[in-house]
């Protein structure tokens, strides 16, 4: 008769350790204020253009930025990044200033001017 020899199991390896998540983490969100929309009524005859000039992001009082025609009387520039109020002035051909005060919009609203020359 064989002798058997009754093996022994191993003894039963741990589990290993679950690894917990780091806490995910905040994304900071960086939000740029509301654009700010000027239009301006004007029939200023075909071969001119309105510009604007003044106080806000993207604006200077020595020249001008170039409104875009949207109808043969309606003119608009969107001004963004403002975050206090915009002062401007509308001039055709980027020579002739509009009569009257400066205009003034606060940031992030719209606004309709109809400028006289």
């Amino acid at each position: 008769m064989k002798k058997t020899t009754k093996k022994t199991a191993a003894p039963a390896k741990a589990a290993p350790a679950k690894k917990v998540a780091a806490p995910a983490k905040k994304k900071t969100v960086i939000t740029e204020p509301p654009a700010t929309f000027i239009t301006a009524k004007a029939d200023i005859g075909f071969g001119n253009h309105l510009y604007l000039r003044g106080e806000g992001p993207g604006l200077s009082w020595d020249r001008g930025l170039a409104m875009d025609c949207i109808a043969a009387d309606l003119w608009a520039a969107t001004v963004k990044g403002a975050t206090s109020p915009v002062t401007f002035k509308v001039l055709v051909n980027d020579l002739t200033w509009n009569a009257g005060n400066d205009y003034v919009v606060v940031a992030g609203q719209s606004v309709t001017v109809a400028p006289t020359f």
